[in-house]
């Protein structure tokens, strides 16, 4: 028997930034390049032998990510920062490894994590950008800001988010508890959404976002939002933004409960 067989599987977390615009997003699909078969196949060259990574959540095509949390097992002696560092060195330059530890056992990225955080970006300006056309939704015409800050405080808490499922979706439940929903503006140019909740439903962040357009433009009003939003009704929302306006920016993690405390709502934000 190979010594190799004896070790124990050990459970190895990462913490990835990807640029997405390269690929077909975050799940392995036939035929097309997407970000955890080119993780799984530099995991492979490493380690050797098939490896699985599971991600915290999945990414559509063109959906960056700062801080994906990805785990896989496998049997190695390697150290967490020899991994990071190899994997580095093998990874194209649009996906980095920010940091690699050893988890217990039990930890899930995906069903351990307790909230997760996704930012959306705009850029509210007449000329489009050399450096933003592939992290930022170009909107020619002036936003108003105020009407859109008005919605904000009604999106927190529990509620029924189906107006802003993409069709075609089979959750077992469409509530989800939104912990923040704030809009920063950085500059006259620049606007930043940020959504965190213990999970989402497919294109909910890039709906509410399309949604929320519509009021800076004017063409709703914010009691108008908040209709759209109890009429758990899809086709009255706005369009959904583009994904290559959107960051997954973090997954946070109950230290105390590996098995997370999201009450095991299903994750589908792309």
């Amino acid at each position: 028997m190979d010594h190799h067989d004896l070790q124990q599987k050990r459970n190895f977390k990462l913490v990835l930034e990807y640029d997405g615009s390269g690929y077909h997003g975050w799940q392995r699909q036939e035929g097309v390049l997407t970000i955890q078969e080119v993780l799984e196949s530099r995991i492979e060259i490493m380690l050797g032998g098939p490896i699985r990574v599971r991600g915290s959540g999945r990414t559509d095509a063109g959906v960056h990510a700062r801080r994906q949390v990805v785990n896989f097992y496998a049997r190695t002696r390697l150290k967490p920062r020899e991994i990071q560092r190899g994997l580095n060195s093998l990874l194209p330059a649009d996906i980095v490894v920010l940091e690699a530890e050893e988890v217990a056992d039990s930890f899930h990225a995906r069903f351990s994590a307790s909230s997760k955080t996704y930012e959306y970006r705009i850029l509210n300006r007449e000329t489009p950008s050399a450096l933003e056309r592939n992290s930022a939704w170009l909107i020619r015409r002036r936003l108003e800001a105020r009407p859109v800050l008005e919605c904000l405080p009604g999106l927190v808490g529990v509620h029924d988010f189906s107006a802003f499922m993409a069709a075609g979706s089979s959750v077992k439940t469409t509530e989800r508890s939104i912990y923040r929903a704030e809009l920063s503006l950085p500059d006259p140019d620049h606007w930043v959404f940020l959504f965190e909740a213990n999970g989402f439903l497919r294109h909910m962040v890039r709906n509410l976002v399309g949604t929320l357009v519509d009021v800076g433009r004017g063409k709703l009003s914010p009691e108008g939002f908040v209709e759209i939003m109890d009429s758990k009704d899809r086709r009255r929302a706005g369009m959904t933004a583009p994904a290559h306006g959107l960051f997954l920016v973090d997954v946070k993690y109950d230290s105390n409960d590996e098995q997370g405390s999201n009450g095991g709502v299903e994750d589908e934000t792309r």
